[in-house]
């Protein structure tokens, strides 16, 4: 059954029960992903690693073979 199919089920039965409308498909995507790069974030803090810049710090390394700026 596709997303659809069963957003189209879950509708159908929440009208027939009076219920509200589920929510379309979609409609909270960029929620999770901001809630899943602040989770990270949270993460590398509490591990005692920088928030930001840690994909350019490390190619900093990567392409010039020595280290860029300690946090």
């Amino acid at each position: 059954m596709s997303i659809t199919q069963q957003y189209l089920l879950d509708t159908y039965r929440a009208r027939q029960l009076g219920e509200a409308a589920p929510p379309e498909p979609g409609t909270h995507d960029w929620q999770v992903v901001r809630e899943i790069r602040e989770d990270r974030q949270f993460r590398a803090v509490v591990a005692g690693r920088p928030a930001h810049g840690r994909i350019r710090h490390a190619l900093g390394r990567w392409l010039h073979g020595r280290p860029r700026s300690t946090w």
